[in-house]
């Protein structure tokens, strides 16, 4: 083994935890299917949210891990349940009355509301794709409905109906009385009406292939279970999917972990092992809710990239998947700055700590530098106090901190400066609350006018610093009560950068005159 992969093997980070485990299913021979299938599953009932992206972002950390420990080929493949019957129509999408006429027609027959694509399913599909490509993940796509109507899914069905009693055995032990006098795993699509029926099985035919049941008018009715006739229930879905693709991983919310045994028991008894399973803990809103597709809560995938790289969101999917985490617009300048810290950090480390380092796991490896001159907070309390409304404004400063940078030649700063207007503008603006300062305060603050217009040295961070705890050190028991007052007096928030490097950044002269408007009344009578 080279040095890498023994490192790999030995990493304690969450990716190569689980890779480890896929691997050792194929610790006596390689699979006979000739790769790994990686696998997640998407319910296209509303519009994409971040949560799908982060199980795929997951698996997809999980797959290069598995890459960096072994030779075996893998697959990652993007499953869409868009056979299912529409339950109830989205809160969230133009016209949702017009849809009302087509509860419980599979969502690849339902018309789409935006009017784009051929179907609501298939718009929700393309939405899918376009936030994954985003991205640059490498995936394989499978539509339910494709793969049911295309016989592709036709010889589990079969092994589903020659067992129908097993699966039958293991459904029924978890559902209340009253659903298991009416439930069957087989839901029969009508051939007329073309919607999901949810109604007794009277007969299943394992020679045939076939089922029969009463429809809802009372007209018995016999269909394959082949071809896109019939559909299973989500839950024996689940296990027959795993049998039919020959899954080795998936993962799955917190919401599905009771479900386990009967998907394994499901695919068990199709005769395939069961994948490995990961469970990760729920995204909640600003209001501690669980975040949902079809209320569109929390904060989507574009509201993210309208304020941030779409590598700061992976970072954010990095950090402690078993945790629930708060998903809302305040994590976004912690999650930026935070990234552009690893990269800086991944410079300096060795293989070891390289590989528990989230960008290893971002980048699968291919890890580039930080060129964030500025880090993401402190140009939002640049923003701030600048009044700046166009990028050119912040670069005026940003250039004269940092000569040897540009718009051209650091796009990607460019782009967080567009970004850090956007979400000053839009979140931090709005809550801005100036106080006028205390005796001590304002005895500290004109210590640091002083002092700062005596100031002859370079527009250096840590000089800087120097001088902004020397007029607090003496005053103030615990020192974080003057940060504190700076933030609150000069920048209107309760939270702010280190002063030192704002100072640089802003310009001596600058802060100065803050600093007097400050003491005069102006920031805080608005």
């Amino acid at each position: 083994m080279s040095e890498m992969r023994d490192a790999a093997m030995a990493s304690k980070a969450w990716p190569f935890e689980e890779a480890r485990r896929v691997l050792k299913r194929y610790a006596k021979a390689p699979p006979e299917k000739g790769y790994v299938l990686f696998e997640t599953g998407y319910g296209p009932s509303g519009l994409p949210h971040i949560g799908t992206f982060g199980e795929v972002a997951r698996t997809t950390m999980i797959r290069r891990a598995f890459e960096a420990i072994s030779d075996i080929p893998t697959r990652l493949i993007c499953f869409s349940d868009d056979l299912d019957g529409m339950r109830k129509v989205p809160g969230n999408v133009p016209n949702p009355e017009a849809l009302a006429e087509h509860l419980q027609r599979p969502l690849t027959s339902v018309p789409d509301p935006f009017g784009t694509h051929e179907s609501f399913g298939h718009h929700n599909n393309a939405m899918l794709r376009r936030f994954l490509d985003t991205f640059g993940f490498e995936y394989e796509f499978i539509s339910a409905t494709e793969f049911y109507r295309s016989g592709q899914f036709d010889e589990v069905l079969l092994r589903a109906a020659e067992r129908y009693d097993e699966i039958m055995a293991v459904m029924l032990k978890s559902l209340r009385e009253e659903r298991r006098q009416t439930y069957s795993i087989f839901l029969p699509i009508h051939p007329e009406t073309g919607r999901v029926l949810y109604v007794p099985i009277k007969q299943v035919n394992a020679k045939n292939g076939t089922i029969t049941f009463d429809d809802e008018d009372g007209t018995e009715m016999t269909l394959p279970v082949t071809g896109g006739n019939v559909k299973l229930q989500w839950k024996p879905d689940f296990g027959a999917r795993w049998a039919a693709l020959g899954v080795d991983f998936e993962m799955y919310g917190k919401d599905h972990s009771t479900n386990t045994p009967i998907y394994d028991g499901i695919c068990r008894i199709l005769g395939e092992k069961p994948p490995e399973h990961f469970t990760y803990e729920l995204f909640l809103d600003e209001n501690g809710q669980k975040i949902s597709k079809s209320s569109g809560n929390g904060v989507s995938i574009d509201e993210w990239l309208t304020y941030a790289s779409t590598e700061s969101l992976s970072y954010f999917m990095y950090l402690k998947p078993k945790t629930a985490k708060r998903m809302y617009f305040d994590v976004i300048p912690k999650a930026v700055d935070e990234y552009h810290q690893q990269l800086r950090a991944y410079e300096g480390q060795d293989l070891k700590a390289r590989l528990n380092n989230p960008v290893w796991h971002i980048h699968g490896g291919d890890v580039p530098q930080s060129n964030m001159v500025v880090p993401f907070s402190m140009l939002l309390n640049l923003a701030s106090v600048s009044s700046a409304e166009e990028p050119s404004q912040l670069w005026g400063f940003i250039q004269r901190y940092a000569p040897d940078t540009s718009p051209e030649s650091n796009p990607d700063m460019d782009a967080a400066v567009g970004h850090a207007l956007r979400y000053f503008n839009d979140f931090v603006k709005p809550t801005k609350t100036y106080r006028l300062p205390s005796d001590l305060e304002r005895a500290a603050l004109e210590d640091l006018r002083d002092q700062l217009k005596a100031y002859e040295g370079p527009r250096d961070d840590e000089a800087l610093q120097s001088i902004v705890y020397g007029c607090g050190r003496e005053r103030f028991d615990p020192l974080r009560d003057w940060f504190t007052a700076l933030y609150e007096v000069l920048l209107g928030a309760s939270q702010g950068p280190r002063f030192g490097g704002f100072i640089a950044l802003y310009g001596v002269e600058e802060t100065v005159t803050l600093i007097e408007r400050a003491l005069a009344g102006e920031l805080a009578a608005g």
